[in-house]
């Protein structure tokens, strides 16, 4: 076996359908990145990860033999383990925020080692998404994610879910060994205790949820709610967060 360099490769994920023996198939949109933006040429050496229907896929080492013009062919060098995914899985239920504030959300938390996220529409949202527009954003958002997970070395593409209203994140608060919803007004119950508490549990891998409210805040009765869900209501201390801040 050959000498791998230690140096940053660029990573690509591929679907475990591209695989084939010790050849790897890439296709789409990456194609062009290789070969137009990244300029790499054949025997060089990128990084793939890939996914299959485990939750965490699969890094190699590998080298691409050809460069075709729908299709570039590597050859699998080396498997290699990735330390990159924590045990604490965590999800986030963001309100809908403004304009473009969703996408530095997604980004930096996915950079941040996020799990998934789900686009949550609470009374106080300004933003309201149709349907087909909210469609069109998931897609937008999950390129995002995507794009995030191969700068910071991922081995998952954490998915951005479809969106979710307060009476759905109800019925999903048994999912999660705690669901912790951030909360400007609760003045005793701190995110240190209640991740302290998770913390005691022993457990190999742990699910954690965080709802952030929207630009407006969480209205008192969708607190209530979540609090007969279930869910655990905490101050993040004294200051008044952003609601693009909270989650990071």
């Amino acid at each position: 076996m050959e000498r791998i360099s230690k140096r940053k490769m660029p990573k690509f994920f591929v679907n475990k359908k591209q695989v084939e023996n010790e050849t790897i198939n890439i296709i789409g949109g990456d194609v062009n990145h290789i070969k137009n933006v990244l300029r790499k040429k054949e025997k060089e050496k990128i990084e793939i990860c890939i996914i299959g229907n485990e939750e965490k896929g699969i890094d190699t080492i590998s080298q691409i033999e050809k460069i075709e013009e729908n299709c570039i062919k590597c050859r699998i060098l080396e498997y290699k383990v990735s330390e990159t995914e924590g045990k604490i899985q965590v999800t986030i239920f963001q309100g809908l925020p403004k304009s473009d504030k969703m996408e530095l959300v997604i980004q930096k938390s996915v950079e941040l080692g996020v799990y998934e996220i789900y686009p949550t529409e609470m009374k106080r949202c300004i933003v309201k998404l149709k349907e087909q527009e909210a469609n069109k954003k998931i897609a937008r958002w999950q390129k995002i994610s995507e794009v995030a997970a191969k700068q910071s070395g991922r081995n998952i593409i954490p998915q951005i879910k479809e969106k979710v209203n307060i009476k759905q994140v109800c019925n999903l608060v048994k999912d999660y060994d705690k669901l912790i919803v951030a909360y400007e007004e609760e003045k005793e119950n701190s995110l240190k205790s209640e991740l302290k508490s998770i913390k005691s549990k022993d457990k190999e891998n742990i699910k954690i949820a965080i709802l952030v409210g929207p630009e407006g805040g969480i209205d008192l009765a969708e607190i209530e709610e979540l609090r007969k869900a279930g869910a655990v209501i905490v101050t993040l201390g004294k200051r008044i967060l952003r609601t693009e801040t909270v989650a990071l």
